[in-house]
């Protein structure tokens, strides 16, 4: 007889753990079953020549919801995790060799705004001002409930005016073009959509709350990598009695005998688990093209276009690098260019560069006398890359913007668009499933509940998307669907 317990979840990624913790804490019986030996998904960390990488997301914003869920099993964010608030957040050089460091308080800001454009500071308070309109609006509407529809978020506006205050007609670029006179500041607001996996040329003005958030509630690092994160969810989980299983693939979530409504899952070994509900913690495309076949649902899922994907090379570098900061962004010289290449499929002949040193911060992440460098560039969904080649041409290019690092690396390593499919199973290594662009993006994120009865999709690929605060929202929405329907289909 199949073992049977109130909820499967698949997959220990952010979402699956968050919200095995609020069902868990809510006294049902829960199993999350992982495919890889280790939990966190895309939360991951790697380590090779004496340092120590988060390959993932690398800050934490809007704390305040993992505190909640936290707290849910009788403990706190705070008691969890060593968290450091960063002062500076970031620094962005551009190639005519001008430079925007952005502290944490607001007033600082607007002064560094100014040091770069006169009359900047102000322009960038109008800016955040309409980040936080959109912010708070969006906390009560969109991110209040599962998103169905554009019907279901016109229940939740107070009135029209919150429809306005969304921004969601015009582009992010429009927005910021209109705000800023410097177009060094249009190209720092439009990140704001790179950063999600998106263009700045086509997604809302909607993303305009992300730097406000940043600005607003601060950007975090917890001491020991983002990694204590993962582990803490795993740990808490456990806390609240949720049986988390790795090394254990799902290959088949599976219906009831007369088909009407979920029945559980099987596993590679060909064990069975019976379930009132199953959450599925993975990339809905993977969901109804393999897990559950459903051509009409696969269909609907792929309307939306994929994110882009990345190439993360790793990098353990000798010596000091003199200013250099936790979180820094070496702009492309033409972010329209850049953004065409990607939406061509191809990779940007001069992409901008992210990179994170985490070790500026904490030194347990790097032994002594090296840097552990995480660089990012943005990749076209699907790319097939050569990791040397890329790994050679990325390095030449932070050259040209004057950081020279080719003759300091003592060891690297590269994640390509297809590693991230293979090992996240996220077809085309999309880092966030579908991207934010288009008028009507938001409504064609997959469906939090499934049309099947009985089966509900969490994390970064359905609503409301990628980002480590957004999966933990999504978790809520979908525990709370799960708490009240349980009792309804059965225990």
């Amino acid at each position: 007889m199949a073992e049977r317990v109130d909820v499967v979840i698949v997959g220990a990624g952010v979402g699956g753990l968050a919200t095995a913790i609020r069902l868990g804490a809510a006294g049902h019986r829960v199993v999350v079953l992982e495919r890889r030996a280790v939990t966190g998904g895309k939360l991951a960390a790697t380590h090779h020549d004496g340092c120590t990488f988060d390959v993932g997301p690398s800050l934490l914003t809007l704390p305040g919801v993992f505190d909640e869920l936290f707290s849910l099993a009788g403990t706190s964010l705070a008691e969890q995790l060593d968290l450091r608030r960063l002062d500076p957040q970031f620094q962005y050089h551009w190639p005519d060799g001008s430079s925007l460091v952005v502290p944490d308080a607001a007033d600082d800001t607007a002064a560094a705004f100014d040091a770069l454009a006169p009359g900047a500071g102000a322009e960038w308070r109008r800016f955040d001002g309409r980040g936080r309109g959109i912010w708070d609006v969006s906390e009560r509407t969109f991110l209040a409930g599962p998103m169905n529809g554009p019907r279901q978020l016109l229940r939740r506006v107070r009135s029209p005016a919150d429809l306005w205050a969304i921004d969601p007609l015009r582009t992010l670029h429009r927005l910021a073009a209109r705000c800023f006179a410097d177009r060094r500041l249009v190209q720092w607001a439009g990140r704001y959509a790179t950063y999600s996996g998106s263009s700045p040329f086509r997604a809302p003005a909607t993303l305009a709350c992300i730097p406000h958030i940043e600005s607003r509630f601060g950007c975090w690092y917890p001491m020991g990598g983002l990694d204590t994160l993962r582990d803490a969810l795993e740990r808490v989980a456990v806390a609240v009695g949720v049986d988390v299983r790795c090394a254990c693939e799902v290959v088949r979530i599976t219906t009831a005998f007369d088909a009407g409504r979920v029945g559980g899952v099987e596993l590679a070994d060909g064990t069975a688990i019976a379930a009132s509900a199953v959450v599925a913690n993975a990339d809905a495309e993977h969901i109804y093209g393999d897990l559950l076949p459903d051509a009409d649902e696969l269909r609907t899922v792929t309307r939306a276009e994929r994110s882009t994907s990345g190439l993360v090379v790793t990098a353990a570098v000798r010596g000091t690098t003199p200013g250099l900061g936790h979180h820094t962004v070496w702009f492309s010289p033409d972010d329209r260019a850049e953004a065409e290449a990607l939406a061509a499929g191809r990779m940007a002949a001069e992409p901008t560069v992210y990179g994170c040193v985490s070790s500026v911060t904490d030194a347990s992440q790097a032994a002594p006398d090296l840097e552990n460098w995480f660089l990012l560039v943005n990749a076209p969904a699907g790319i097939e890359l050569d990791a040397a080649i890329e790994r050679s041409r990325l390095l030449d290019v932070l050259a040209s913007r004057g950081t020279d690092l080719r003759t300091r690396v003592v060891g690297s390593e590269v994640l390509t668009p297809a590693d991230m499919a293979q090992r996240y199973r996220a077809p085309g290594g999309a880092i966030y499933g579908a991207s934010s662009n288009g008028r009507r993006a938001a409504f064609l994120r997959p469906r939090n509940r499934a049309r099947l009865p009985g089966l509900y999709l969490v994390g970064g690929s359905s609503h409301p998307g990628g980002g480590l605060p957004l999966v933990a929202i999504s978790a809520r929405i979908v525990a709370t669907m799960v708490d009240a329907d349980v009792a309804v289909l059965g225990s």
